[in-house]
């Protein structure tokens, strides 16, 4: 007979534990690669101790419905569960913010071409509306969570859950990378910010069908992110 190992039962408070967790991020609209808030405002907004805590985020970690990154925080894993959450944070503290600007720049414009062949006009919609959220962004963190958004849409808009499950890959490693500090002159993107320019091209583009210049739009929309970073493509 082989060897048995005994288990202490889950209590029920541990599991009220568990299901607030799940209860706070199903509430919250975390897509994969969001980061969850700290441990210490979880614990507050939970009224969870930290023991409890981490106990539920060991779990949801088990079952690969979250990933850890030491120093960097928790995040939303890949909702088809095949992201090994474990890879993604060694890959993550290996990248080079330059690196990921040119995975991005590899897989988004094709991305954005086959959301033009392939777009619903339910989509196409939702494309246009995640647009216009990032464009009334109030602040700069809204806006950068609002632009994530829309990238997302369009890898949706394809139609193609392999496209998808590999944009939400890509995005949980980009969300970890140790980004330099961007400093920021206004509390929110000015009216004249570029990216809001490049988003309109890329929307009209999926909008009209047209599969080349959407792929041309996101290019050059990428690449002048990448500039504004680093000075060159």
């Amino acid at each position: 007979m082989g060897d048995w190992v005994l288990t202490k039962p889950e209590t029920a408070d541990q599991t009220d534990a568990n299901e607030a967790l799940v209860d706070f991020i199903g509430a919250g609209n975390f897509a994969p690669g969001d980061r969850l808030p700290p441990e210490r405002e979880l614990m507050v907004s939970l009224g969870l101790s930290r023991t409890a805590l981490r106990k539920a985020l060991d779990k949801l970690e088990h079952e690969g419905r979250i990933w850890r990154h030491v120093g960097k925080g928790t995040f939303i894993a890949s909702q088809s569960g095949s992201a090994r959450p474990g890879r993604l944070a060694e890959i993550s503290g290996k990248v080079t913010p330059f690196q990921m600007m040119r995975a991005r720049l590899s897989l988004e414009p094709a991305i954005a071409r086959e959301a033009a062949i392939n777009a619903s006009e339910d989509a196409v919609n939702r494309i246009m509306a995640a647009r216009d959220a990032a464009k009334d962004a109030p602040d700069w963190d809204t806006y950068e969570a609002k632009d994530d958004a829309l990238h997302r849409t369009i890898a949706e808009a394809t139609g193609n859950i392999l496209l998808l499950e590999l944009f939400d890959q890509l995005n949980q490693v980009r969300r970890a990378v140790a980004w330099e500090s961007v400093v920021r002159t206004s509390q929110r993107p000015p009216r004249d910010h570029l990216s809001f320019a490049e988003h309109d091209r890329i929307t009209a583009a999926i909008a009209a069908r047209n599969p080349t210049e959407a792929h041309a739009a996101m290019r050059e929309h990428l690449g002048s992110v990448s500039a504004r970073l680093f000075g060159e493509i």
